[in-house]
């Protein structure tokens, strides 16, 4: 499997998208290891993708995989202390009183122990958009980044989560100021982003719900569609345009340049490839999802999951850090 650099990425995109030949692309989060890969040429043995029923997974392995699943799946975490994770949130809180940003995605990754290998949780999870990348991650996400068709772009900005077993969660969520704030800004940030690639940037839906099964129960998610026209013949621009919208605004914050430079700050360890992009091009249209509920392997063999939430002025603490760990789980059940 072949890394290529933000450059060469863009370039192959761009022809390929030209020729109207299909492609597989995943981009890290800081744009410096992109998979650019024709469908037909994408290893099995490296990589298995699952997106929105895309896929490169024969039906006869998943059958193997599925009558060869342990039976009973074990789950350990181990996150961060809140005293720990209150270091990262007040070097982001100082900044946003600060004004240099309105909100801010802060993310953490929690060792975790667990008896099932990378590959068995992409063949068990049940998501949207799925992927494993051989000795290095899963990712199983439910948040779609932009799709392309008929000359428009979609994006679903995803901001907002709670357990949707306490009472009158879908209430609690939409009525919850901080949520309303966050998502309202995210929704802003991704309206300016789809602005620089089209034209007629619409709100066509706000603040929908969706739930969400995870092996601990279900949690509902809250999203908004933007819409926008691309120029005719748009294919031959796939790379720029993709790579102009990246890093995806849900999982930096606003402003984004000065935001980034905030996570850097506040973080403590990589992201790499959790919070990119992975999707496909089918020749015509365009179809993408970001990189979040992400379980990566460590060069000991030990595994971390990465998963954080949107920080604003007006967030509580052990809120936050409830809602880092509530995220820590996998959608199996």
């Amino acid at each position: 499997m072949r890394f290529y650099n933000r450059m060469e990425a863009v370039c192959r995109m761009n022809r390929l998208g030209a020729e109207r030949r299909p492609f597989l692309f995943v981009i890290d989060y800081k744009q410096d290891q992109v998979v650019v890969e024709e469908l037909d040429q994408v290893n099995p043995e490296e990589l298995l993708y699952d997106l929105d029923g895309v896929t490169n997974v024969v039906a006869a392995n998943r059958m193997n995989q599925q009558e060869n699943q342990t039976s009973v799946m074990r789950w350990e975490t181990f996150p961060i202390t809140q005293e720990a994770y209150a270091d990262s949130f007040h070097k982001v809180i100082g900044h946003i009183r600060a004004g240099n940003s309105y909100l801010v995605n802060l993310t953490c990754a929690t060792p975790v122990r667990t008896n099932l290998g990378l590959k068995e949780v992409f063949f068990r999870s049940q998501a949207r958009y799925k992927l494993w990348m051989k000795d290095r991650f899963v990712v199983f996400s439910p948040e779609i980044f932009v799709k392309v068709r008929d000359e428009h772009i979609y994006s679903y900005p995803m901001k907002g989560t709670i357990d949707a077993m306490l009472p009158d969660a879908r209430r609690q969520i939409l009525d919850d100021p901080k949520e309303a704030a966050e998502h309202a800004t995210i929704v802003d940030l991704i309206r300016n982003d789809l602005s620089r690639v089209s034209t007629e940037v619409t709100l066509t839906r706000y603040r929908y719900i969706d739930e969400l099964p995870t092996h601990k129960g279900a949690l509902l998610q809250v999203s908004s569609e933007i819409r926008g026209r691309l120029a005719r013949n748009w294919q031959a621009d796939t790379g720029e345009l993709l790579f102009r919208l990246l890093p995806a605004g849900s999982i930096t914050g606003a402003p984004k340049k000065k935001t980034m430079e905030i996570i850097a700050e506040a973080e403590t360890y990589e992201r790499g490839f959790y919070t990119g992009v992975m999707g496909y091009f089918d020749g015509n249209s365009l179809d993408s999802a970001v990189m979040i509920r992400f379980l990566e392997r460590q060069a000991d063999d030990s595994f971390v999951f990465k998963s954080g939430g949107g920080i604003t002025s007006r967030s509580d603490l052990a809120s936050e850090y409830n809602e880092m760990k509530q995220k820590v789980y996998v959608p199996i059940y």
